[in-house]
């Protein structure tokens, strides 16, 4: 036990250092972690005696993981959407990258079985890298992202064909019938996921849901419940996780899941690069830069123009068409996969194998730069787009709603600042823990968010610094100054308000960020000193508030009896 917590510390204390460094040069993290797996690789694995079983299945865990969340921001609604150009794009790029691959393969030498393994290998792009690089860039919910994404889908799932018909060669198995098991699989896919989506999943979640720890323990069983499942079925378990995360997806609870899911994917996302960086030795390379190079070449190039193409074709504008075409501009882990069941077919050898590794290398390390600085890049490339006459095609970016004030808090106080704002016409949105305010606001067409004041990577996804007030009803002081610290840092302007019951951490919020701190007991104070101080002393005066008390109560009473 005692070497394997040595072996995870020398590779995260290696990685460290070279992301690091990457850091101060202002890199992609991404191309650090590779960099250190290829350190790792070719440095430290024998000295070490790497336990690379143990470190695979952490891998494992971080693409599961990561194909989950994905699954998450893809609801229903949103695949209804995309679907068709999805399908047609995404199968536009396969078919013409492997036609391309194969020639060339073909005229540097390789037979022509060899060309086509190689050729349908390289075809895929990586859904680990892209989808990774797209999160960090917060370009997920872009027009370009949201269906770049819908493709590497569609790409999972040719892929996963490919592979059944590859199993089906290897057992000699007919094609007609493998077709067939293969229609029956998706059609048994897609019961699955329509039933727990529409009836199994929500009633789990409204109990649950009340329970920051208890719904991350949930999740993380379901998300592995689920591809270990599918995977009995025949699927991968990158294709269980990604329809684990499906049947979430529109879910009330969808942010917050994704928010707590994120930490724990990056650790494992960060174990598989590094893998996938130590899969190349270094003492290989001049067997294979030649080849290597030409054909790394074609994916960073060729690739790109392809899917920009298929985009243009589907009516994109050129500034997405781009964006979306610097994405494919790699191989997919996919590649790997079947280089090693044709090897064990006996139809690749070792040497395709370490050729794959080196493409598989360059073009992960530099479309990692592609993808990072593309609207840079598109702008430096703009006067030649120019030279080809004014874009006919428009797309509006679907941009998250902006309100003028954020409530967080909807029981006690917050109930009736939400129904001040709606009598004024102010727009606003409720933030709540509590899945029964959520229900309830949502039946009255408030807008409302599932989420936690405390969880910052949930704050990062609703636009905050955009609101002309951040309201606080919430109790607990840490939770605050959690909130106001982060609004802060994104804008100075939007005012603070929040909430205390003592007077303890007052100064706290305020240098948090608070602009004024509300304390119930000393604004009851003040409003029977007003009522003493304006208003006559008799028993008409209290029975008149006595009554306005009541009809209060009464409107509240009566709004939750109708809901």
């Amino acid at each position: 036990m005692e070497s394997v917590f040595t072996q995870i510390s020398v590779l995260l204390g290696l990685t460290f250092v070279v992301a690091y460094i990457m850091r101060l040069f202002r890199q992609p993290l991404m191309t650090g972690y590779l960099l250190a797996g290829v350190i790792a690789g070719s440095f430290f694995v024998h000295s070490f005696h790497l336990d690379t079983e143990m470190f695979d299945a952490l891998a494992e865990f971080g693409v599961v993981l990561l194909l989950f969340v994905v699954g998450l921001s893809l609801q229903m609604d949103h695949i209804k959407k995309i679907g068709k150009v999805a399908l047609i794009a995404g199968i536009s790029q396969v078919l013409f990258t492997a036609a391309s691959s194969f020639v060339i393969l073909y005229l540097l030498g390789f037979s022509i079985t060899k060309a086509l393994y190689l050729g349908v290998a390289i075809t895929f792009s990586s859904t680990i890298i892209i989808v990774k690089l797209l999160w960090d860039k917060k370009d997920s919910e872009s027009v370009y992202g949201r269906y770049v994404m819908g493709i590497m889908v569609v790409q999972d799932l040719t892929a996963l064909a490919v592979m059944i018909g590859l199993t089906a060669v290897g057992t000699g198995e007919a094609a007609s019938f493998v077709l067939l098991e293969l229609l029956a699989k998706v059609l048994m896919l897609i019961s699955f996921v329509y039933i727990l989506a529409r009836w199994v999943v929500p009633k789990i979640l409204d109990r649950i849901a009340s329970s920051g720890e208890f719904l991350f323990v949930f999740t993380i069983a379901w998300c592995f419940g689920v591809a270990s499942a599918l995977h009995w079925f025949g699927f991968s378990v990158e294709v269980g996780a990604l329809i684990a995360g499906l049947t979430l997806g529109s879910s009330p609870y969808q942010m917050q899941i994704s928010s707590r899911i994120k930490p724990l994917r990056d650790f494992f996302i960060i174990i598989f690069f590094i893998i996938l960086g130590s899969g190349f030795n270094l003492s290989n390379i001049g067997n294979v830069w030649i080849p290597g190079t030409i054909i790394a070449l074609f994916v960073l190039v060729c690739n790109p123009i392809i899917l920009y193409t298929a985009f243009r074709c589907l009516k994109f504008t050129r500034r997405n068409s781009f964006l979306a075409g610097t994405t494919a501009a790699q191989v997919s882990e996919f590649g790997f996969i079947l280089l090693f069941t044709g090897k064990q077919l006996g139809i690749v050898g070792t040497s395709e194998l370490e050729l794959f590794t080196f493409v598989a290398l360059v073009t992960i390390i530099l479309s990692s730069y592609l993808i990072t600085y593309n609207r840079q890049i598109y702008t430096f490339l703009i006067p030649v787009f120019g030279f080809f006459g004014k874009d006919k095609y428009l797309q509006k970016e679907e941009k998250k709603a902006i309100y003028d004030v954020w409530v967080f808090g909807y029981h006690r106080i917050g109930w009736k600042v939400c129904e001040v704002l709606r009598e004024k016409g102010i727009s606003f949105a409720v933030v709540d823990f509590n899945p029964e305010a959520l229900a309830k606001l949502r039946r009255r067409g408030i807008s409302a968010y599932f989420g936690d004041a405390a969880d910052v990577e949930f704050l990062e996804t609703i636009p905050l610094e955009k609101a002309k007030i951040v309201l606080s009803t919430l109790p607990e002081a840490d939770d605050q100054i959690t909130l106001f610290e982060h609004v802060r840092k994104k804008s100075k302007k939007t005012l603070c308000i929040g909430n205390l019951y003592n007077k303890n951490s007052l100064d706290d919020l305020y240098e948090a960020g608070a602009d004024y701190v509300n304390l119930p007991h000393y604004l009851s104070g003040n409003w029977m000193a007003s009522v003493l101080h304006e208003k006559s002393w008799t028993k008409k005066t209290f029975t008149d508030l006595k009554k306005q008390q009541k009809r209060e109560m009464e409107m509240k009473f009566t709004e939750e009896l109708h809901e």
